[in-house]
């Protein structure tokens, strides 16, 4: 993690190395330890201000950190998107660190949800009048949408975790950012993990990442749910393993009368990809295969 952070943000990795034992001293022997007192990416850890379910499913893994004296320390941008960005996120003690991916929805005039509608038929908005702000797209509606989103994401990640889908690990929500496990290139110690788009597998993994996909797919359908916008640009390629990211527009598959038709799309866009590097794949019959799971 060090060499990472050391090659792809000197300056912060400077700025941290110089100060953060100090920090953590003085937290430690002082808790009048003022805020102030942290660099301009740093905050303290926000783990204890969430409640159970803003924290991820139990048994927590062994790299969630726990203590309150944490410090987080924003290293750098993973991606940027539409509607967020992901950041690269260490939190650490004087014993104990590790790297996280925060998603950060955007505010509401950084941002357009163009495609919402497409995604969100079927579900449904609690309060009355979060549901005549979304209607009227005033500047809290567009609040309540980037909240929307974000919590439906976090759900979303908790669901299809908890159902042994291959998604990061949830770690914590708060507001609208959620911090999840950062997925590693076990192929190059301490880097993000490649998407699928950007690698090259020999015949004996590509058909093993096939199936792999093949299951998750089957897993969202058992669930009751289409990824709506999967394609090799939202897959993670972990050495041997896949790992699926950018849930937030999960289709319900018997509320949305677009569900099956965007079932259908995800079928084809990752049949385009595995066909054009020599795999027989047919979008078609993926589409019946995943259909026969969700009902």
């Amino acid at each position: 993690m060090q060499n990472y952070v050391e090659n792809n943000f000197p300056d912060t990795f400077e700025r941290r190395s110089a100060g953060a034992d100090a920090r953590h001293t003085d937290r430690a022997n002082d808790w009048n330890y003022l805020d102030d007192q942290l660099s301009e990416s740093q905050r303290w850890s926000t783990w204890p201000a969430t409640e159970k379910l803003m924290r991820g499913p139990l048994p927590y893994p062994e790299f969630v950190i726990e203590d309150a004296g944490a410090i987080d320390t924003e290293l750098g941008v993973l991606k940027t998107g539409k509607e967020a960005d992901v950041f690269l996120i260490e939190r650490a003690t004087t014993d104990q660190h590790v790297l996280l991916a925060a998603k950060r929805y955007r505010s509401p005039e950084q941002r357009s949800f163009t495609r919402s509608s497409t995604y969100t038929e079927g579900r449904n908005v609690k309060r009355s009048r979060d549901a005549r702000a979304l209607k009227n797209g005033s500047t809290y509606g567009r609040i309540v949408e980037a909240s929307r989103w974000a919590n439906s994401e976090w759900q979303y990640l908790r669901l299809c975790f908890e159902a042994g889908a291959p998604v990061p690990y949830p770690v914590q929500i708060m507001g609208t950012e959620i911090l999840m496990e950062f997925i590693e290139d076990p192929e190059a110690p301490g880097a993000a993990a490649p998407r699928l788009q950007h690698v090259r597998p020999g015949p004996e993994r590509l058909e093993s990442y096939w199936m792999q996909l093949v299951e998750a797919m089957k897993t969202f359908a058992r669930l009751g749910f289409a990824h709506g916008d999967l394609s090799p640009y939202n897959v993670l390629a972990a050495g041997e393993r896949l790992v699926v990211i950018d849930l937030p527009q999960f289709v319900d598959l018997a509320g949305n009368e677009r569900g099956v038709g965007l079932l259908q799309r995800d079928c084809h866009n990752v049949c385009a990809w595995f066909s054009a590097r020599g795999l027989a794949v047919d979008g078609d019959a993926l589409l019946a295969e995943i259909i026969a799971e969700a009902w």
